[in-house]
């Protein structure tokens, strides 16, 4: 099997899109993380779940995780309503790192490498013009690796 038939649709986020939005997204549809596409849907980077939390948290708290403790339980539970006001490239590291991709003939071998080489749940497969064709989930590569069988 190559990446073109396990790649399936995912939605994207844009960098101008808020970042409570990217959240909602990666939630409402269980993705492991989230896409962020250009305006010509060409991936500038693949965030795993995890980074896509670190978003919606204050850099201080970040830097200093102990600080949490002397937020009230009432506003500690509201932090991420803040996220509103930051847009997904608002809170990219600088410089942003370079996006996960697959192109559609990589091979499963080749995709669980990379997923496993970038420590990335999700890849982006790309066009030979680097757009967006659709994306692989740590999920579906596993399913399709565990229902496999030889010259599938």
């Amino acid at each position: 099997m190559k990446a073109r038939d396990i790649a399936i649709h995912l939605p994207t986020v844009r960098m101008g899109d808020p970042v409570a939005k990217a959240m909602r997204v990666m939630v409402l549809h269980r993705l492991p993380g989230m896409i962020v596409v250009d305006d010509s849907d060409r991936p500038v980077a693949v965030l795993p779940g995890t980074q896509v939390l670190r978003l919606a948290i204050p850099s201080s708290y970040q830097d200093d995780p102990a600080l949490a403790r002397t937020i009230d339980e009432l506003h500690a539970d509201l932090f991420w309503h803040d996220s509103s006001r930051w847009t997904v490239g608002d809170c990219l590291p600088e410089p942003a790192p370079k996006p996960v991709t697959a192109r559609p003939g990589f091979t499963l071998l080749e995709i669980a490498a990379l997923m496993a080489h970038r420590r990335s749940p999700l890849v982006a497969v790309i066009d030979h013009e680097h757009r967006l064709t659709g994306a692989i989930t740590l999920e579906r590569l596993l399913l399709s690796l565990a229902v496999s069988g030889p010259g599938d």
